[in-house]
């Protein structure tokens, strides 16, 4: 028997090293890593869908995208012949979307955010203070390694604007109850994951690890 091939697609500005602690069973999964490609100029986001669309090298896969990553997946999904479709800590239309994000898309503040601190963690992280902040800041540093300022300026704005309005039925859509970049509370018909907060791919590994499977299957719960 082939094995299921399974690609997984990271949040904003992520590498796949988020993934690093999600394991399939290898007898039925083969686990594959997608990364950001720098977009082209004034790339719209299903142009660089169907782009990286074509990293995806198999028939009938699965697809896995958390975040920002979630949204790119179900773009992706229009070219791709998907055995199925799995979003993360994600959003399956804008009306998903928080308030301060439709305000934000309204105001274009987003052209606003200051991308230059992403792309130096390493200097915020000198001169910060207390163990949390610095905590936090070394797992950015650790995770969040796609610092091009184009990408951050190109991702930010996407997120923000997207405009899907029809959820795909084919979604599977997971979802922690105390996210704090998408609340649970705009979020409609997803697997709920007590505790699960934005980083959940990587504080709640075993709970995934253990159902992913299954939700793959058809099995869960």
């Amino acid at each position: 028997m082939s094995k299921i091939p399974v690609y997984f697609m990271p949040g904003l500005a992520a590498s796949s090293a988020i993934f690093e602690r999600i394991k399939l069973p290898t007898a039925v999964f083969e686990m594959y890593f997608l990364e950001w490609q720098i977009p082209h100029k004034n790339e719209e986001l299903h142009l660089y869908a169907q782009r990286m669309a074509e990293f995806v090298k198999h028939k009938n896969p699965v697809l896995v995208g958390v975040s920002f990553g979630g949204v790119l997946v179900q773009e992706m999904a229009q070219f791709l012949d998907l055995r199925k479709l799995i979003i993360i800590s994600s959003v399956k239309t804008n009306a998903e979307v928080p308030l301060r994000m439709k305000i934000a898309k309204t105001t274009k503040a987003y052209k606003l955010v200051p991308t230059t601190l992403l792309q130096n963690i390493e200097i915020l992280n000198k001169f910060s203070f207390g163990s949390m902040i610095q905590q936090r800041l070394k797992l950015y540093e650790k995770y969040l390694s796609v610092r091009n300022k184009v990408y951050l300026e190109w991702a930010i704005k996407q997120m923000v604007v997207w405009n899907r309005t029809e959820v795909d039925k084919n979604v599977t859509h997971i979802h922690g109850d105390a996210d704090e970049v998408f609340p649970i509370k705009n979020v409609k018909n997803c697997i709920t994951v007590k505790g699960g907060t934005h980083i959940m791919i990587i504080s709640k590994f075993k709970w995934i690890n253990e159902n992913l499977p299954k939700i793959i299957l058809g099995e869960y719960p």
